[in-house]
């Protein structure tokens, strides 16, 4: 009974975790779609939102870097530039 609990308890927080990804949309602009096919392959793009607050241009620069060398995110090294100016000038502290 407890583990029939537990997977019932992980299965709702799992799927109000998986609604809760598709609230943030990016901002239609050029990089966009650079974003969208290198950053969502490993989190969501919630994570843009919450950081944004907190990073300009350097900030975003040092981001992607840190995604790419630390945590090997595939980021094709030709879209790292429309990434870096999508994500400063969209979402960066102005």
């Amino acid at each position: 009974m407890l583990k029939q609990a537990f997977v019932a308890v992980l299965f709702v927080a799992t799927g109000t975790a998986f609604a809760a990804e598709d609230k943030f949309k990016l901002v239609q602009a050029p990089g966009a779609a650079q974003v969208q096919a290198n950053c969502v392959a490993c989190h969501s793009l919630d994570y843009i939102q919450l950081n944004s607050r907190f990073l300009d241009r350097k900030g975003w620069e040092a981001e992607v870097t840190k995604m790419m060398k630390a945590f090997g995110a595939p980021v094709k090294k030709e879209d790292v530039p429309a990434i870096v100016d999508y994500l400063s000038k969209e979402y960066g502290k102005q």
